[in-house]
């Protein structure tokens, strides 16, 4: 049995340990507790005579702490070499600063306008953007032949049941106003936000999708004063003291009277921004439609007409973001392209 000490010794020298692997094996092959080479011939000492023992014990207690040292040299050099051919790091070097987003241009400009209807007393109400053809039209008093029924200006959806009520991708956020009457009783002021769609050719000034922000006030005694006021307050926060704005007289199956407002849109390189400075290079931007409820979308909530009076208006999130910030091309806002999102 000695002789087997000389031999295991021999073979401790001999092991090549290259690796944190080889290393592991190592250990286990010579010092592990279950297999170990070592302590199985510790486990021997008892076979051998009395007089024998203590110096078997003494050489194989030297063996195992000659194999502890082989096994702990090379841990240290190989932690020594994995440090050494790590990658050089300057500490000098200023620190690398972590990629921070920032808020999109519509949301920034949605939320302004949301701040400063909820500082006028609007709260804020999100209807579906699916929505039956009763919401989005019958109660709004569109008529059954209106051209926005056309498949080619509204998206249907074919998934829905024959039985039921057709379903439809908003195309405005005017259903939010049919919503709200149904279920809350007079008096009403409120801002509906959110995305619609229309199946519109895309260009510089339309897009196929683009987000809304509905109001709708409702009353005793409310008047078309009151909603010019509103808008006026409105643009001025937004644009400034000096927006210019003008009320055209139109046409909405929901409103009556009804009409459409325009904010002078100055060319941003002239230096000038009003009106009448005809050499601004500038035009007119539709921004919004408004006018006072139709007493026949009342009816369709049972709201008496005779009673409640009430203004609505729908506005464009996108044409506000244009005047804003001097964007000329609606399509730029959905591109997604960094060098435009960087900006703001």
């Amino acid at each position: 049995m000695p002789d087997e000490i000389d031999q295991l010794r021999e073979q401790i020298e001999a092991e090549s340990i290259e690796s944190a692997e080889e290393a592991e094996a190592f250990r286990i092959k010579y010092l592990g507790r279950n297999q170990g080479a070592i302590p199985d011939l510790f486990d021997q000492i008892g076979d051998l005579p009395p007089e024998e023992r203590p110096e078997f014990g003494r050489r194989l207690n030297a063996l195992k702490e000659r194999a502890q040292e082989r096994l702990d040299a090379a841990k240290a050099r190989l932690k020594r070499e994995e440090q050494a051919g790590g990658p050089d790091i300057d500490l000098t070097l200023p620190g690398r600063r972590g990629f921070r987003g920032s808020t999109h241009p519509l949301t920034q400009t949605l939320d302004e306008i949301l701040r400063i209807l909820h500082g006028l007393g609007f709260s804020t109400y999100e209807g579906p953007e699916i929505e039956t053809d009763w919401h989005n039209f019958s109660a709004l008093n569109f008529p059954p032949d209106h051209p926005a029924r056309d498949m080619q200006d509204t998206f249907f959806l074919k998934d829905a049941p024959e039985e039921e009520d057709p379903r439809v991708l908003r195309t405005h956020t005017s259903p939010g106003q049919i919503r709200i009457m149904e279920n809350h009783d007079p008096p009403i002021r409120v801002a509906v936000p959110g995305r619609v769609y229309r199946n519109e050719a895309i260009s510089y000034k339309s897009f196929c999708l683009f987000h809304q922000v509905e109001l709708l006030y409702v009353d005793e005694g409310v008047t078309m004063a009151q909603l010019k006021q509103v808008l006026y307050s409105l643009a001025r926060a937004l644009f400034g003291e000096d927006v210019t704005l003008r009320f055209r007289p139109s046409y909405f199956p929901f409103t009556e009277p009804s009409a459409e407002v325009d904010v002078w849109w100055a060319d941003p390189d002239s230096g000038r921004g009003q009106a009448e400075d005809a050499d601004d290079g500038g035009q007119w931007m539709e921004i919004l439609g408004c006018g006072m409820v139709h007493p026949n979308v009342f009816d369709a909530v049972d709201v008496n007409p005779e009673r409640y009076t009430g203004y609505a208006v729908g506005m464009g999130v996108e044409r506000m973001a244009m005047l804003r910030h001097g964007i000329d091309d609606i399509r730029i806002f959905y591109e997604n392209d960094v060098r435009f999102l960087d900006q703001f």
